[in-house]
């Protein structure tokens, strides 16, 4: 249920609601926005519930939440959420650009990318401490000589670190690095790594499972959230069909069907959607123009020698040739808006 507050409720009836709303053994939440104040009810209905709050000081009505999906449901928050760490921006009109290479290989390999990137105008820096890899036979990661190389690159560069924690027991770890929390597409729905990732109040990004519904993928979000985390970012790195051509299917219908339902940023993966280097530049154009909030790349300083996805990473001239066409499309869209 929405509880929707009167334009001149003031600070101390906001509270006495939210306060009765837990009495009644839910759980609230406050979202202030431009123009009113709800305050979300979660958990199971009672029968006496509408009737017990619309009286209440304040109150202006009492609707459902048809979506299953409450907290990140546009009908609780209808503005556009936005998610800012260090000079990285991304939803409410904000497009963060987040790039680097899948797995830190080495100092030279991962500082080399962190300038390459930054100078090309990214804002976020990606790269793979701990990599999921389908063999166990690959290469795993550098695990936390990985994490301190992150860190260090941000310390030179001021980019954001991006970086993909796999397990529960590795969250405190991961965070004590990282900026921002990678939930990659295999653990989408490993609800305790969701819940994890939700309590450590570092914000998400949360990568759409390969084979999972946009239902499934907002619910999956709706863990993180659900544990008082807000700062959560949808990514969409591409689904399995029957297709051959590209590693992946990379549906950008994805962005405005988002757009519409939830309030969370979308950031689009055009290195996973497609594997293979020669699409990743057009794709990623066309998610900027489709309105996405950001786009993740793969980019490495020798992709043919790449220790995982070489065949999906860009060079440094090819990243910097890619932003600078999505800064044109950026420009033209600002220009019609």
């Amino acid at each position: 249920m929405i509880v929707i507050m009167e334009q001149n409720a003031t600070q101390e009836q906001i509270d006495a609601v939210a306060k009765k709303v837990e009495s009644m053994g839910l759980k609230s939440s406050i979202i202030v926005g431009t123009e009113r104040t709800v305050i979300a009810a979660i958990g199971d209905k009672r029968s006496d519930f509408k009737d017990s709050i619309e009286s209440s000081p304040g109150v202006s009505g009492v609707t459902p939440i048809s979506a299953p999906y409450k907290m990140a449901s546009r009908e609780v928050r209808p503005e556009p959420s936005r998610v800012n760490i260090l000079d990285f921006s991304a939803g409410a009109g904000s497009v963060g650009f987040i790039a680097g290479p899948c797995s830190v290989e080495s100092e030279e390999q991962l500082m080399s990318s962190a300038r390459a990137v930054k100078a090309a105008g990214a804002t976020g820096l990606r790269g793979g401490a701990f990599k999921p890899r389908t063999s166990p036979y690959s290469f795993q990661g550098m695990k936390e000589e990985g994490l301190k190389l992150l860190a260090a690159a941000r310390e030179e560069t001021g980019l954001a670190v991006f970086t993909e924690v796999m397990g529960t027991a590795d969250v405190d770890l991961v965070a004590s690095y990282a900026d921002v929390l990678q939930v990659g597409a295999r653990n989408m729905q490993n609800y305790r790594l969701l819940e994890a990732v939700g309590q450590s109040g570092k914000p998400v990004l949360l990568k759409r499972g390969a084979s999972a519904t946009m239902d499934e993928f907002l619910l999956a979000a709706e863990y993180i959230l659900n544990e008082g985390n807000e700062h959560v970012m949808l990514c969409e790195r591409g689904i399995r069909t029957f297709e051959s051509h590209t590693r992946f299917t990379l549906p950008l219908a994805s962005v405005p069907y988002l757009h519409r339902r939830t309030h969370l940023p979308v950031i689009i993966d055009p290195s996973h959607g497609t594997g293979h280097t020669y699409m990743v530049h057009d794709m990623s154009v066309a998610a900027v123009a489709a309105g996405a909030d950001g786009i993740i790349l793969e980019v490495h300083p020798d992709p043919p020698n790449a220790l995982s996805d070489g065949y999906q990473s860009q060079t440094f001239d090819e990243f910097s040739r890619t932003m600078g066409r999505c800064k044109k499309v950026l420009a033209a869209l600002q220009e019609d808006a």
